[in-house]
């Protein structure tokens, strides 16, 4: 087995967003492909295949794939640059961005890809407001303009410098308005688009792709089409498969064991690789503020000094992952440690003790760590009650571990009845302002019922409005040590990106980098 560490982010720019982001060259997509076709085993659900409401990675994946956005980030960088659009910029400061389409844009069923399609796209999204969706991210939008067949002027209702970012993500995605309904989503497991590849069957095993002959962009796909076979968290049957060649490669699913396993045989495999690129997902332990137990200041302090980060990624995660010590990871701009300069790197119980005695709780603290498998993998389960061991350890806890199904979990965190539990994110775009954006104000995501009035009233609104995003840093910093102040959240682990493929597929090192983008097109097979 040969290891390819593939360390491919590029630094967040210092370019302002305010500059044109132009066509980098008239090189066209080729109308097929030129090797193999691949076939990708993932352990993940696809939620979606309708743009609208998928908000997962595995819809997500898809979506990069069959659709094309207005820009997109190209391999190992993470600024965004022009895919179906020709050009764009911003006008006016930060409020409004007008983009200039591509000549001769079709999608896969040879319907013209026209302004109009742009504009109903993203109204479409924002009408139906799918609650699995992606509308939250394009709610700065406050009107679209279509002054001719080429040409899209978005007005938004603030100074919004990450909306190209944003633009670039699924959430983009761009549908044929012959095609989709304007006001429901739909539901059929087909999909039309102007991507690399077109969306040949869906189905709960797996789905098939076919190199898209009337797309028109930068990329040149290098395989004729791609399978996915879905394993729905059956890590076991996704190793057993790739062991024995009934998939090509594996992407998000192996449990962090056997990659670690697969790593540690370098000298004895010689039939697979192992490609390790850099990550920015990461996992929070979740605190409901109106919980009359983790609504304690008190109480939360107490657990953040006891987790052990380290032994979670050690005993859990077979150093899959590492320790993370603020909301904003690695790699990301303005990532500082809060955390770890607050409650330490390793437990400290008399300090627990000491703020829960402070507080008047003297008793040991009853509380349930909530997990759901069936979203973040097998691993969280093991991951929860291991940090309920350590809480336990000191003597101040008496916690347990619960789990549930992801649809029930939804439910019950809406509800309110979950006082602590587990929320993974996979970013958008890579961004400080996509680490905590969507974590604060009225209807977040951890749906925890933390307000922070600094937080959403004068640090979000500037930070977004700032072109340069290195001048967001001090700020940023500042949100960080909020949060680490009040402990809303608890950061966890900040995952690394992995694939292990058959030692005869290349190309997989160009899908691990920061901007979480899956690109198929640059997979091959020999």
């Amino acid at each position: 087995m040969k290891i390819r560490n593939q360390w491919l982010a590029a630094p967040l720019g210092a370019a302002t967003a305010a500059a044109l982001l132009s066509g980098c060259g008239s090189n066209e997509g080729s109308a097929a492909g030129t090797g193999q076709s691949v076939v990708m085993g993932i352990s993940d659900d696809v939620q979606a295949t309708d743009p609208a409401s998928g908000y997962d990675p595995g819809s997500w994946l898809l979506f990069n794939n069959v659709f094309q956005s207005l820009l997109s980030f190209p391999k190992g960088s993470t600024t965004p640059e022009p895919d179906a659009a020709r050009e764009c910029a911003f006008e006016a400061g930060s409020k409004v961005y007008r983009c200039t389409l591509r000549s001769g844009l079709k999608f896969s069923n040879g319907d013209d890809l026209t302004s109009k399609d742009v504009k109903f796209s993203f109204e479409r999204t924002l009408k139906i407001n799918d609650p699995n969706g992606p509308a939250v991210m394009l709610a700065s939008i406050d009107g679209i303009d279509t002054p001719d067949d080429k040409t899209v002027v978005f007005r938004l209702k603030t100074p919004d410098a990450t909306f190209p970012s944003k633009i670039a993500s699924g959430a983009g995605s761009i549908v044929d308005h012959r095609e989709y309904p304007a006001d429901k989503l739909r539901k059929d497991g087909k999909a039309v688009g102007s991507g690399v590849y077109t969306l040949e069957s869906f189905d709960d095993k797996g789905a098939k792709f076919a190199v898209n002959k009337a797309y028109s962009g930068e990329a040149k796909a290098k395989n004729d089409g791609m399978s996915m076979k879905f394993f729905h968290n059956d890590q076991t049957a996704l190793k057993t498969a790739l062991q024995s060649g009934d998939v090509d490669f594996a992407f998000r699913g192996l449990a962090a064991k056997d990659i670690a396993g697969l790593e540690s045989n370098s000298g004895t495999d010689q039939s697979v690789d192992v490609i390790q690129g850099a990550g920015a997902e990461v996992e929070h332990l979740v605190f409901n503020l109106d919980d009359k137990v983790a609504g304690q200041k008190a109480v939360r302090k107490a657990i953040a000094y006891l987790v052990d980060r380290e032994a979670l990624v050690r005993d859990v995660f077979a150093g899959t992952a590492t320790p993370l010590y603020s909301i904003v990871p690695s790699g990301i701009g303005a990532h500082s440690t809060p955390f770890f300069d607050l409650y330490g790197g390793s437990p400290q119980p008399a300090k627990a003790k000491q703020v829960l005695r402070k507080a008047g709780i003297t008793d040991k603290v009853k509380l349930t760590l909530w997990s759901t498998p069936s979203r973040y993998g097998p691993a969280t389960d093991q991951e929860m009650s291991a940090i309920a061991e350590q809480l336990n350890a000191s003597g101040l806890f008496d916690a347990e571990m619960k789990s549930v199904g992801f649809e029930q979990y939804e439910k019950d965190i809406k509800a309110g009845k979950y006082g602590v539990y587990v929320k993974g994110w996979v970013p958008d775009y890579p961004d400080p302002d996509n680490f905590t954006q969507p974590f604060f104000g009225e209807g977040n995501v951890l749906g925890n019922h933390y307000k922070n009035d600094t937080i959403t009233g004068t640090i979000i609104p500037k930070t977004s409005a700032t072109a340069d995003r290195t001048a967001t840093e001090a700020d940023f910093g500042r949100l960080q040590e909020m949060v680490a102040e009040d402990v809303p959240m608890l950061p966890l682990w900040q995952g690394k990106q992995y694939a292990v493929a058959r030692e005869n597929v290349t190309g997989l090192q160009w899908s691990l980098d920061a901007s979480t983008v899956f690109r198929f097109w640059e997979i091959s097979k020999g």
